[in-house]
């Protein structure tokens, strides 16, 4: 049965960065304990971190915090404007499909 998260061939691009050889044990241990490969961890994660899941959002907010990797006024404001952005979202009560949907008919209509 082919990975879901896979990406096709011509789509994939490799992804590469350092962490210690204890870190990498560990998670190739924990992973392994989860039943995932280390690379869907890595895409799951991404995929959480790029839909804008509270949890993963929650997450890097502490981190931020903890690591003193941004200061207080950078990470409010990007707190503001998550805010914001849900605001509008359940204001008009748009979903992601619902979103995609509109800039498709947009596209057929206008031949762009």
């Amino acid at each position: 049965m082919r990975d879901p998260t896979v990406p096709d061939l011509e789509d994939r691009k490799k992804l590469m960065f350092y962490d210690s050889e204890d870190r990498q044990a560990r998670l190739k241990i924990r992973c392994a304990f989860d039943g995932i490969s280390q690379s869907q961890f890595f895409r799951m994660m991404i995929t959480g971190y790029l839909e804008d899941n509270d949890l993963i959002y929650s997450f890097m907010k502490k981190c931020k915090e903890d690591y003193q990797i941004q200061g207080q006024q950078k990470r409010n404001t990007i707190d503001r404007t998550r805010n914001n952005s849900q605001k509008t979202s359940n204001k008009f009560a748009l979903d992601k499909e619902e979103i995609e949907s509109i800039f498709d008919t947009i596209e057929t209509e206008t031949n762009i």
